[in-house]
């Protein structure tokens, strides 16, 4: 059986203090992965800006992640089949290779915040983004894509937490973790 993971993380940047103000939540932005090496969403393009923003990959040790050393997380793990896991690839690999078609949702941010099911073509947040892959690959979802903030990634149907804490010591321990698997001739 393959496996998704699911990254709900806060960061220390000045407009995701902005958002947890408003949301009152503790996490305001949400990753999708197959490899834990790499996470993709829809977040800012720059270090120390904002904008632009739109879709881009996120690694543990680059970017605003790679520049804080207190990154509060939940990484949630979920099974999937075969069949799911193509789509999810086909899916991301549509994003990778056309990533310039796709642009942030910002008017998407205060529909959410009102309860408007806005679908704006090849625009996402990071939660819709998320939530659209998931449904592409037939994930049961309770509410609509358009409508999906981080938090409720934490709820879903068969997502396992495998990890709450610092992102940057779940970076240190699975790097631990990869190189042993790989003395031992395991892959991981």
């Amino acid at each position: 059986m393959d496996k998704i993971y699911i990254l709900v993380s806060q960061s220390c940047t000045n407009l995701a203090k902005f958002f947890k103000m408003f949301t009152k939540k503790p996490y305001n932005h949400v990753s999708l992965s197959s490899d834990l090496k790499t996470f993709y969403s829809f977040c800012r393009n720059y270090i120390h800006s904002p904008v632009p923003a739109n879709f881009n990959s996120e690694e543990l040790d680059r970017g605003v992640w790679g520049k804080m050393d207190y990154i509060p997380c939940e990484l949630y793990e979920l099974n999937v089949t075969v069949e799911q896991k193509e789509i999810f690839d086909k899916v991301l690999d549509d994003f990778i290779k056309n990533r310039r078609k796709y642009a942030y949702n910002i008017v998407g941010l205060a529909a959410i915040y009102w309860g408007f099911n806005w679908k704006r073509e090849n625009k996402f947040v990071c939660s819709q983004f998320c939530a659209h892959v998931l449904e592409k690959m037939g994930v049961e979802l309770h509410k609509p894509v358009f409508l999906h903030t981080p938090e409720d990634f934490r709820r879903i149907d068969n997502f396992r937490l495998v990890y709450a804490g610092n992102l940057k010591d779940y970076d240190n321990l699975h790097r631990e973790l990869s190189s042993k698997r790989e003395s031992i001739g395991m892959f991981g």
